[in-house]
């Protein structure tokens, strides 16, 4: 949204200055241009980038100088395009693969150094994942997670890692950097991840990334399972299965080839 700097002076509405500000922050990283495409001064975006920073609806790159969206801002996009159907033509494919397993399946987008949940859809069991749309959940150890990671290169993840730090969740949560260099390149090589109860005792998952009409992967999709359900789907069947999913949903995304 471009808007004529010469509003700034004549507008004495906080709140209006700071939906600008939102509207622009997506196509806009750089203050600069952020100012340029608000209408705002840069004096004025600096001091609203602050407030969201501090409140999680921007995030800043320090390296590159660019920020971005927020964990908070996306979560609420994930919450409320979930209302409006907020897979963008994914849905259909999602559908399938949740009626082929029977099981849990997740969309995730990328949201900083997390991803956040937009939408769920139930398995057809006796139990349900405490996952929930607008949750954020971390990249190392989930299966959605690796599979975003997979879409970045071995520097990439690096700090990324360094960056984020790799808690661990559970006894099998991966947190050395160079195993997980080494996790991501098999999951980018074999085109589907694997989380071997990595953030929750007792799930099994996996997870495949989505790409949008760049060919960035900026979004991934799962299948949560109970490991000990006698009825889930083997790892090694279910893998190609998300994987197809994945790039259904990413050609719905524009992604090219």
């Amino acid at each position: 949204m471009s808007v004529d700097s010469s509003r700034e002076g004549g507008s004495s509405n906080a709140a209006e200055k700071l939906l600008r500000a939102l509207d622009a922050l997506p196509d806009h990283p750089r203050l600069t241009d952020l100012a340029r495409a608000s209408g705002l001064s840069k004096s004025t975006v600096h001091r609203l980038l602050q407030t969201m920073l501090g409140d999680g609806f921007a995030s800043f790159d320090a390296e590159s100088g660019h920020y971005t969206p927020g964990p908070r801002l996306l979560a609420l996009a994930g919450r409320t395009l979930h209302r409006v159907d907020a897979t963008v033509g994914a849905e259909p494919m999602l559908l399938d693969l949740q009626r082929e397993t029977g099981a849990t399946v997740h969309l995730a987008v990328l949201a900083g150094d997390e991803a956040v949940y937009v939408r769920k859809l139930e398995a057809d069991k006796p139990y349900r994942m405490v996952s929930r749309v607008g949750m954020a959940v971390p990249l190392h150890c989930t299966g959605i997670g690796k599979a975003m990671l997979a879409g970045m290169s071995a520097d990439e993840v690096r700090a990324f890692a360094a960056r984020a730090g790799l808690e661990r969740r559970t006894p099998n949560t991966i947190t050395d950097i160079e195993r997980l260099v080494s996790e991501v390149a098999k999951t980018a090589a074999r085109g589907w991840s694997m989380d071997l109860e990595e953030n929750e005792v007792g799930i099994v998952c996996v997870g495949a990334g989505v790409q949008d009409h760049t060919g960035r992967t900026m979004a991934a999709l799962s299948v949560s399972q109970l490991k000990s359900d006698p009825e889930a789907v083997a790892l090694e069947d279910l893998g190609p299965l998300v994987a197809a999913a994945a790039q259904k949903v990413s050609v719905a995304y524009g992604a090219p080839g």
